[in-house]
């Protein structure tokens, strides 16, 4: 029987994230800030990645928050406000 192998990244809600949910993962050396914030239209700076909440498959392979059952789960998904937030606080603490 052949092994299957976890995806490298995931797309949850319009944001990649590595298969374990992170934006910035050292265990995977994964960093798609780059990519969110270009998506959401940022240019990219030093800032925390963020990470995504506990997440589940359904029957047509879209990822859906465990907390309410939406793929477009805006409570928890709401990326851009999340990286919204991430630039200020990175703004804040003098990273450029």
């Amino acid at each position: 029987m052949a092994e299957v192998a976890a995806p490298a990244t995931v797309e949850i809600n319009d944001a990649i994230f590595c298969s374990h949910f992170k934006e910035v993962c050292t265990e995977c050396s994964f960093d798609g800030r780059e990519e969110n914030d270009s998506f959401f239209g940022f240019d990219f700076i030093d800032r925390a990645g963020i990470d995504c909440p506990p997440a589940t498959q359904n029957k047509e392979g879209a990822y859906t928050c465990k907390k309410h059952g939406s793929a477009a789960c805006n409570q928890c998904y709401g990326w851009k406000k999340q990286i919204t937030r991430a630039r200020a606080q990175a703004k804040k603490a003098g990273k450029k």
